[in-house]
C-alpha cells in the first residue's frame, strides 16, 4: 500500500507541470517527526509526507547526509532537495503514518515574524482603514508547537484569541531582495495560528505586542511545509478557522494586502532573512476581540482548527 502512495505521487509529480524543474525544486510536503517509542526534539528528524495525512519518507534513512533538523536541511538548498526528491522516488524508507508523531516543520528558525492587519476584510472588521506599508512586529521561536500539541492557557491572561494565518517559509538567504526575485528565496507555505492575549496586546505594557504575542505555545505551525512548485497561487487559497467546530474565520488569501513577493522585499530592505525564517502573513475577519455584540475568547478545554486549502489543518486544544 505504502508503495503505491509512493508510485502515486510521484506519477502526480512528474505529470505535473509545476513538478521537479530542471533546478532541482520539487513538489513536496516536508515535515519534522520522531517516532513513537522516542521523545523530544533531539530525535526529530526530517521527512516527506506522501500526501496529507499519509506514510513520510524518512530522509536520513535514505542518506546519511540530511540533516536532523529542517532550518539546517533547508540551509543545504537545492542539494537537500534533489536528494529528497530521489529519497522519494526510491519507494523506500517510508515510515507508516501511526508509528511516528508530526513536530512543527521547523521549531528552531532565526526569525519568527508577523504580519498585522493584513486582511482588507480584517481592516473593516475593525474599522481601521488599510495600511500602506506592512504592519511587522516578531514572536520568539520559543513559542512555536506543532499539530497535536497543547496551547498553554497562561495564567497571566483570560482573553486569549485565535487567528489562522498562511506563513512564508524562506529557503534561501537575502538582503534587499528586489520583489521580482522574492519569491526565488521562498520555499514554500504552511499554516500558522497567531494565538494572542489580547489584553497584554491591546490593554496593558504600553500598547506594544511581545509579550500578548510570545507566550509559550502561541504559535503553532505545521502539519507540513507544502514546496511552493505544489501551489498554484498562494494568494487564491480558503483560509478558515474553527473551534470545537465551529467555522470562526473563512476568507480567502486574495484579501491579503501586502502579498507574499511584498512582504519578503519589504523586510528584507531592514533584516537578512535567512533559511528556516517564517513570517506569518496576518489574519482574516472573525477572530474573538472583534466578535459582535460581546467577544468571545479561548476557553480550557477548546480545540482550534486553523486550515488553508492546499497545505492542511492545524489542530491544537487549549490546556
Amino acid at each position: 500500500m505504502l508503495r503505491r502512495a509512493v508510485k502515486s505521487y510521484f506519477q502526480y509529480s512528474f505529470t505535473n507541470s509545476r513538478a521537479f524543474s530542471t533546478n532541482a525544486r520539487c513538489s513536496m510536503r516536508l515535515v519534522q517527526f520522531i517516532e513513537n517509542n522516542v521523545t523530544g526534539l533531539e530525535h526529530a528528524k526530517v521527512g516527506v509526507e506522501l500526501s496529507d495525512g499519509a506514510g513520510i519518507v524518512d530522509l536520513a534513512s535514505y542518506d546519511s547526509s540530511i540533516p536532523k533538523d529542517m532550518v539546517t536541511f533547508l540551509g543545504g538548498g537545492a542539494a537537500m532537495l534533489d536528494i529528497a526528491k530521489r529519497a522519494v522516488a526510491s519507494g523506500q524508507h517510508v515510515v507508516r503514518r501511526d508509528n511516528i508523531k508530526l513536530k512543527a516543520p521547523i521549531t528552531n528558525p532565526d526569525k519568527v515574524l508577523c504580519i498585522g492587519n493584513n486582511y482588507a476584510d480584517h481592516c473593516a472588521e475593525q474599522g481601521i482603514p488599510v495600511p500602506t506599508e506592512p504592519v511587522i512586529f516578531s514572536k520568539f521561536s520559543s513559542t512555536i508547537i506543532g499539530p497535536g500539541e497543547d496551547i498553554l492557557y497562561p495564567e497571566t491572561s483570560d482573553e486569549i484569541d485565535w487567528e489562522v494565518e498562511l506563513v512564508v517559509v524562506i529557503g534561501r538567504a537575502g538582503k534587499n531582495i528586489q520583489v521580482s526575485d522574492a519569491m526565488n528565496h521562498v520555499v514554500g507555505f504552511t499554516v500558522g495560528h497567531d494565538v494572542s492575549a489580547r489584553d497584554w496586546q491591546l490593554k496593558k505594557n504600553g500598547g506594544q505586542y511581545l509579550i500578548g504575542k510570545s507566550m509559550d505555545t502561541f504559535c503553532p505551525i505545521g502539519p507540513a511545509i507544502v514546496t511552493k512548485d505544489e501551489i498554484t497561487d498562494p494568494h487564491k487559497l480558503g483560509i478558515r478557522c474553527k473551534v470545537n467546530g465551529d467555522t470562526m474565520q473563512d476568507s480567502n488569501t486574495n484579501q491579503l494586502v501586502f502579498k507574499t513577493e511584498a512582504l519578503v522585499s519589504f523586510i528584507s530592505r531592514f533584516l537578512t532573512l535567512q533559511p528556516g525564517d517564517i513570517i506569518l502573513t496576518g489574519t482574516p475577519p472573525g477572530v474573538g476581540v472583534f466578535h459582535k455584540p460581546n467577544p468571545i475568547f479561548l476557553k480550557r478545554g477548546d480545540v482550534v482548527d486553523c486550515e488553508i486549502d492546499g497545505l492542511g489543518t492545524l489542530s491544537n486544544k487549549v490546556i
